[in-house]
């Protein structure tokens, strides 16, 4: 039987990063259809990408209180 901190675990650790890839290859999509140029284009991935890098800190944070490390 599938406990519900195993659909967590595999939502979490397996189909956001491929959630994540897809909304990256969107933002490349989106700064080159738009013309946007390379100041564009950064703050496209500034923008959308901070949340991005926010997501990945808590991450590491969250692996290292439960390791310990903290």
């Amino acid at each position: 039987m599938i406990s519900s901190d195993l659909v967590t675990k595999i939502g979490l650790y397996g189909l956001l990063p491929l959630f994540v890839g897809v909304l990256l290859f969107i933002m490349v999509d989106v700064a080159k259809e738009s013309d946007a140029g390379k100041r564009g284009t950064f703050w496209i991935f500034l923008a959308l990408g901070a949340g991005f890098a926010t997501f990945g800190i808590k991450l590491l944070v969250e692996l290292g209180f439960q390791r310990g490390w903290f």
